[in-house]
């Protein structure tokens, strides 16, 4: 009797341990949500398992495997409405602290793809306007804190996408995230980022699934390319763009002047090559887009336009070298400074279906988050 209690107890613990071994490697996680308040969200812990559960969606590495994400994303195309009983009776609501065009109209016709409801905030035209910082005397025009907005909002709603861009007052607010962040913390519920202060994850992957679609080689020669404007740009995009191009099976290559290297967080082991032209050749895809400086090699110019150079602007000479390239660009477009009129008219440009890509993309991602509620 002693020996079978003793055999039992053994298979116990061992049983013990190769559960926590399979959460490690398998990466689940039990976190106790807890909000301000004290009051718990949610009656149990939540397990998240990092290969499949979605609660936020900012990085690549969020959606998992790259290969999956891409027939699903194909799927969806075929036929939008498939899965639209996911969303019936649940409310996603998206948050806008700044405009949007594709990234408004895609997300809430993807939503309705679902069956979700939808509501959508534009937050400096229809609501008070919100302090964001902890230990402010809110003496001014600033009549709500975020701190209670966003527990007040997630009571509303299912998930949350936000759309809030760099501030560039800060280098370390913006790369840490404050407010896309504190949503994620304080709300209790999924969050995705609809372009955040340093990415735009559903840009990105509507990107990458144009390439899968027009691609003409099994891994094409994807270039992406500073290009000049007049104004101080965040460096949401080109950061997504960098990070996802180097989860997927292409030859990412990124050219800029000196002074525009993109922090090594997205890039690190990217091709960087500073001459334009010896980095268009051969290319297969051109992703043109600016960004402001974003203070690498030299924090003190963060967020300021170190270069107007329009010998970078992609224009007929700069697609002679590629293969026959196609060419990028997640819009709007400041015609003749990013690219000339008659590259971006051409019946290479992607432009128009990359747009219409990000529905799809957006599709994906809400898809996986209802399916994790």
């Amino acid at each position: 009797m002693c020996s079978l209690i003793s055999a039992s107890a053994i298979l116990f613990v061992f049983a013990g341990i190769i559960f926590v071994v399979c959460c490690v490697f398998d990466g689940v996680f039990f976190l106790s949500l807890k909000s301000e308040s004290g009051r718990m969200p949610f009656s149990r812990p939540i397990c998240f398992y990092k290969a499949t559960k979605m609660k936020v969606f900012r990085y690549v590495s969020d959606l998992g495997d790259l290969s999956k994400a891409l027939s699903e994303a194909s799927e969806i195309k075929a036929d939008r409405f498939r899965y639209q009983s996911l969303g019936k009776n649940k409310t996603v609501l998206l948050i806008f602290f700044n405009n949007s065009l594709r990234t408004r109209l895609s997300t809430q016709k993807a939503a309705m793809n679902l069956g979700l409801n939808v509501i959508v905030l534009d937050v400096n035209q229809g609501a008070w306007k919100l302090e964001t910082q902890r230990g402010v005397v809110m003496d001014g025009d600033k009549s709500e804190h975020l701190l209670e907005a966003i527990p007040v909002m997630a009571q509303y709603c299912d998930m949350i996408g936000v759309r809030t861009f760099a501030r560039f007052e800060s280098r370390e607010a913006d790369y840490t995230e404050e407010i896309l962040n504190q949503f994620i913390k304080y709300s209790g519920r999924p969050v995705f980022s609809m372009e955040s202060a340093t990415v735009h994850p559903l840009q990105a992957f509507a990107d990458l699934i144009t390439i899968e679609q027009y691609k003409r080689k099994p891994r094409p020669k994807v270039v992406l390319t500073w290009a000049p404007h007049p104004k101080a740009l965040p460096q949401a995009v080109p950061n997504s763009f960098a990070q996802w191009m180097q989860a997927a099976d292409v030859d990412l290559v990124i050219t800029h002047p000196h002074g525009y290297e993109l922090d090594p967080f997205f890039v690190a082991g990217a091709d960087v090559e500073y001459n334009q032209l010896k980095a268009l050749e051969g290319a297969d895809f051109v992703y043109a887009k600016n960004w402001s400086c974003p203070g690498v090699t030299n924090p003190a110019d963060y967020g300021k336009v170190l270069n107007k150079d329009m010998g970078w602007t992609i224009d007929a000479a700069h697609m002679a070298v590629t293969d026959d390239a196609f060419f990028m660009h997640c819009l709007p477009v400041r015609r003749n400074m990013i690219v000339t009129d008659e590259v971006i008219e051409a019946p290479t440009s992607l432009v128009i279906p990359e747009a219409a890509n990000r529905e799809i993309s957006a599709t994906v991602v809400l898809k996986r988050m209802l399916e994790d509620l």
